[in-house]
């Protein structure tokens, strides 16, 4: 039955959802980025950092790692940056090393999206379910219905459980 105050609650969720959909700015970075960005920068781009997101969206994770290692050692309150250098640390195969760039990420930004779905990734890799599954809670938390980065760590988990843990990301997927 609908109460006033379910009606009340679906119709914020309907307004918010509308909303999200609408407002420029609001769509799912792609890759490894995942923040949540103002349509105008409050300060110019970091060059290495441009170029290093270059590098990882045309799968060159090797050539980014040590432009991000410079961006972070400028900016360590950047949790973009230390985000798209696990995201490159993964993808060149070492995702025990990327665990702790996710967490210096989540210890600046607790609701980045991005590292969220990229450490339960990094965790599924390394054979940690239940720490996958926790960052799976958190995105739930975090997305108002769903979004792209929960979708996409669920499908993973999904995967690893069906499987019995045999199919796992990989270096050299997204």
């Amino acid at each position: 039955m609908l109460t006033p105050h379910r009606v009340s609650a679906l119709l914020g969720i309907l307004l918010l959802t509308l909303l999200t959909i609408a407002l420029p700015g609001s769509a799912r970075a792609a890759g490894g980025g995942g923040g949540e960005g103002a349509s105008t920068p409050a300060k110019p781009e970091d060059p290495q950092y441009a170029a290093a997101v270059k590098a990882i969206k045309a799968n060159e994770y090797a050539k980014a790692i040590p432009l991000l290692q410079g961006v972070v050692s400028r900016d360590d309150k950047n949790a973009d940056a230390y985000n798209w250098l696990a995201y490159a640390t993964r993808k060149t195969g070492d995702p025990a090393a990327s665990l702790p760039l996710y967490q210096k990420a989540l210890a600046i930004d607790p609701k980045h999206k991005g590292a969220h779905e990229y450490i339960g990734e990094a965790y599924l890799m390394l054979d940690n379910l239940p720490k996958a599954k926790e960052h799976l809670s958190t995105l739930n938390s975090l997305c108002f219905i769903t979004c792209g980065e929960y979708r996409d760590l669920k499908r993973a988990v999904e995967a690893y459980e069906k499987s019995g843990g045999k199919s796992k990301p990989t270096a050299s997927s997204n």
